[in-house]
């Protein structure tokens, strides 16, 4: 009798509930509701305003050119990000005090002030303590750009590996440890792989919002996408035709950017790489 009535509790817990599936509904049909409206909007634009011609006119070469300038943004701040990120997130889990401390600040301060801002001080601050006229960089606009969109993610990056390495149960160190490896190789080979694999979703998500931030990059006289649209709108009195190239460009980055890192994840996830 007592096993019946647990049964009976335990499949009513599982089983979702009349609101359960109730909202369920609903956000099904908001969201795709939203999708058509959007779709519907993105079709009138396509009808009525791109004109076909100009369409293919306007690819080449201008967003050619800028589109290959981001993408190698892209690539330079990606690879630094993670590594300084990485750096970062060991300093907000280190056991001094002082490193903690200073890791925290610099996430404090990047995350806490606009990317906007931080891309100002840095194009117009590194070249001030050189004498005018004496910066040996002629142009600064990209490199200005990759250390900017570096700091900022790399502080994103640290917060997300600092949540990683915490979502390993303290058991994981303890059984390294019991085991006679030292605090260093127990993270190395136990706790880190793991954490990597919990902040891979964070980090990608935040990989994905970089390439959306070099829209920003025209602030620095950096040739990038949507410095480029503002030029063609200018030049032809054209408005949606170069915004709806930005979009398919900066899709063209962000889409296949996403199915790599959720193939980084299936690797990471045992249950996947067993599948």
């Amino acid at each position: 009798m007592t096993d019946t009535g647990s049964r009976d509790a335990d499949e009513t817990a599982a089983s979702p509930t009349f609101d359960d599936r109730t909202l369920k509904y609903v956000g099904m049909a908001a969201s795709g509701a939203f999708t058509l409206v959007v779709a519907a909007f993105l079709g009138l634009i396509l009808w009525r305003q791109v004109d076909p011609s100009l369409f293919v006119e306007i690819l080449h070469p201008q967003f050619v050119d800028a589109f290959l300038v981001v993408v190698r943004i892209v690539v330079v701040s990606s690879v630094l990000s993670v590594v300084s990120g990485f750096a970062v997130g060991l300093g907000r889990i280190s056991e001094t005090t002082m490193t903690r401390g200073i890791a925290k600040g610099y996430i404090e301060f990047f995350r806490g002030t606009p990317l906007l801002f931080q891309l100002i001080v840095i194009y117009s601050g590194i070249p001030a303590f050189w004498a005018a006229g004496e910066f040996p960089i002629a142009n600064f606009s990209i490199p200005a750009a990759i250390i900017g969109l570096t700091l900022n993610h790399a502080a994103y990056i640290g917060e997300a590996i600092r949540g990683g390495v915490e979502a390993v149960p303290d058991g994981q160190m303890e059984a390294a440890r019991s085991l006679g490896m030292s605090y260093a190789q127990s993270m190395r080979e136990v706790v880190l792989p793991q954490a990597w694999r919990n902040a891979l979703a964070a980090i990608g998500n935040d990989q994905v919002i970089l390439v959306k931030d070099t829209s920003l990059l025209s602030v620095l006289a950096v040739p990038e996408i949507i410095s480029t649209v503002q030029n063609i709108n200018s030049a032809t009195f054209d408005i949606w035709t170069p915004i709806l190239w930005a979009a398919i460009l900066y899709l063209t980055i962000t889409i296949p950017l996403g199915k790599f890192v959720r193939y980084l994840e299936a690797r990471a996830d045992p249950a996947g790489e067993s599948a």
